[in-house]
């Protein structure tokens, strides 16, 4: 515990000092191999607090699976402006560095998310949205609310009757998709 806290304290101080060399490579957020231990969770815990530390007060912890993936909600990190992304990139760099995590990139789809995709989307086609297509691992998502839907796949907006009755008809498979993508379920896969 001591070392985990020794650790943790290093990297803390590491983030609040200037940014690394440029010649230090970094791995995407989602790539496996970065470690699976308390090591690297507490890493990727400080490298979460200097982002809500730096202006991105909303963001939440990354979820680390057993295999090494690493799953995030980025929407608020994506959405805040680009000043305060540039104030985090600089501040947290070496935080970031340590726990060999890019904020905005995600972790293929564990297939059990695929799955519930599949499932929804199949049910969607089956009440008329006859355009969508079957997510795969590699298909964006977003944790907690699943894969959606493309608009340019349907017939309208949400309004559209044919679309409304597709998602009232779908609505237990669409949260069952929803539950299996959130960050709590994803760190299970």
């Amino acid at each position: 515990m001591r070392i985990v806290i020794a650790c943790l304290a290093v990297l803390v101080l590491a983030g609040c000092s200037g940014p690394a060399s440029p010649g230090v490579p970094r791995l995407s957020g989602g790539a496996a191999g970065g470690g699976t231990g308390p090591q690297r969770q507490a890493a990727l815990h400080a490298a979460a607090e200097c982002i809500r530390q730096h202006g991105i007060t909303g963001y939440q912890d990354p979820v680390l699976t057993a295999d090494g993936h690493v799953y995030t909600d980025s929407r608020s990190y994506r959405d805040a402006e680009d000043a305060t992304i540039q104030a985090v990139e600089t501040a947290c760099k070496a935080l970031l560095d340590a726990a060999q995590f890019q904020p905005t990139e995600q972790a293929p789809a564990p297939p059990a998310l695929v799955q519930a995709g599949v499932r929804a989307h199949q049910c969607l086609r089956e009440h008329g949205l006859v355009n969508v297509k079957d997510p795969t691992a590699a298909t964006e998502f977003t944790p907690g609310h699943g894969f959606g839907v493309d608009p340019a796949e349907m017939p309208g907006d949400k309004t559209d009757p044919v679309v409304r009755r597709a998602l009232e008809a779908c609505r237990a498979i669409l949260d069952e998709e929803a539950r299996v993508s959130s960050l709590g379920n994803l760190g299970d896969a």
